[in-house]
């Protein structure tokens, strides 16, 4: 159906049939997890794949938690015995901020983005301009296999040198961007800025942080319907939004669950809390993963015509984990930055949109006054240790001792995400 306003017919089947589909594929997923994977064989022991007849009978399942990721993978490396497959069987092989670590096995599409692709209205001979990372992280090699699985032609920019992307752009009449909202609007102002011409672009997928309204809407402005993917290195596409623009649409070989942080208790429509993922994915099967993303389900069918469950959209983080730029940043990560400057005793990362784009300052407290010279050297070595650990720049600003709140904040989201 791909010339169709519809990507297969899976998205469009009645929600009852989809559900049961979902759950019998379950029963025989957990049936070859638990022989395959030590992992699940232990997390599993007491459950069997027959006690899953319903939603509700996930709440017997326990949760593994994104956050827990880093320290079970490396405690049993590489892929912390959630498969069988020896690393070599994988086509590729990826580590993302935390660290942890992902496999990318062979299958057309197998982060499943061509999905979302198609409902932002990407077609065959549409040239796709991916700003994702190509670096380690699986995210651009996402949007590669989404075209590929759509016949789009891509070009691989990667991040950064912006002026010589919107020469790109321009030169090739790319006629859809996939990035980061933030991004796209630099792009938008360089090309403003050095007179180039990329009006061609008429297509967004847009993911890897929130989409302000005021933002959107200045797409729109120019010319660029921008719908919004959300997905994870670990688990590829969640959910999409389409052109009718009401909610998020969940990904149709996925289980989603809202549930109240901390707990494996499921909520209802409308109650916001954590989402979390259940795979149907045999290479790399992730079962009730909680991902530390707050959402909520918006009930109903959308008027698009699919028929899938909704979310409402990022709410924010179930714990002070957050994402800038597409690139996850923990409380840890800022203890990090913190041990390798003595100077500094403690830190808060702040996060917040000015002027519709996100921005991240790291405010250090010294353990004793400084002058202006050491301050301005000691916020380049933060900035430049900070950069290494986290894979994303913020800007440092410096306070005298006592100046930062004793309330265990390490990091602060200020960010609407209404």
């Amino acid at each position: 159906m791909l010339d169709s306003e519809y990507y297969d017919e899976l998205e469009i089947r009645d929600p009852d049939e989809r559900e049961l589909s979902l759950f019998e594929a379950l029963t025989r997923h957990l049936k070859a997890t638990k022989e395959d994977a030590p992992y699940f064989q232990e997390l599993f022991k007491d459950i069997q794949p027959g006690d899953i007849r319903a939603r509700r009978d996930l709440e017997k399942f326990p949760i593994t938690r994104k956050s827990d990721l880093a320290a079970l993978q490396a405690a049993n490396p590489p892929l912390a015995g959630m498969t069988n497959i020896a690393p070599t069987n994988f086509r590729r092989l990826y580590q993302s901020p935390g660290p942890t670590y992902e496999g990318e096995a062979d299958g057309a599409d197998w982060w499943r983005l061509g999905r979302s692709m198609h409902a932002a209205g990407i077609r065959p001979g549409d040239i796709v301009h991916n700003t994702f990372s190509y670096h380690l992280t699986p995210a651009g090699m996402m949007i590669e296999a989404g075209a590929a699985a759509i016949g789009c032609t891509v070009v691989p920019a990667g991040t950064g040198q912006s002026e010589q992307q919107v020469q790109a752009i321009q030169h090739f009449r790319a006629s859809a961007y996939t990035g980061t909202p933030s991004f796209l609007k630099i792009l938008l102002d360089k090309a403003d800025e050095t007179g180039a011409d990329v009006s061609s672009i008429t297509k967004a997928v847009l993911s890897g942080e929130g989409l302000p309204l005021s933002l959107r809407d200045e797409f729109t402005g120019r010319g660029i319907a921008a719908l919004q993917a959300y997905a994870s290195a670990d688990l590829g596409l969640i959910a999409h939004e389409s052109k009718s623009m009401q909610g998020l649409i969940v990904d149709e070989k996925l289980i989603v669950e809202i549930v109240r942080p901390g707990t494996g208790e499921q909520l209802a429509d409308g109650e916001i809390g954590e989402v979390v993922v259940t795979t149907l994915n045999r290479e790399y099967p992730l079962i009730r993963f909680a991902t530390g993303d707050l959402s909520s389900v918006l009930g109903g069918i959308s008027p698009c015509g699919r028929t899938g469950m909704r979310l409402t959209g990022w709410k924010g983080r179930a714990d002070q984990t957050t994402k800038f730029k597409g690139m996850f940043v923990t409380p840890g990560q800022i203890a990090d930055v913190v041990k390798h400057h003595p100077e500094i005793t403690k830190a808060r990362l702040v996060i917040e949109q000015l002027d519709g784009t996100d921005a991240m300052t790291l405010h250090c407290e010294t353990a004793s006054p400084i002058d202006a010279l050491a301050g301005t050297l000691l916020a380049g070595a933060v900035g430049e240790t900070f950069q290494a650990l986290c894979k994303v720049k913020a800007d440092i600003s410096l306070t005298e001792p006592g100046g930062l709140a004793n309330d265990g904040i390490v990091i602060e989201d200020k960010r609407s995400h209404g």
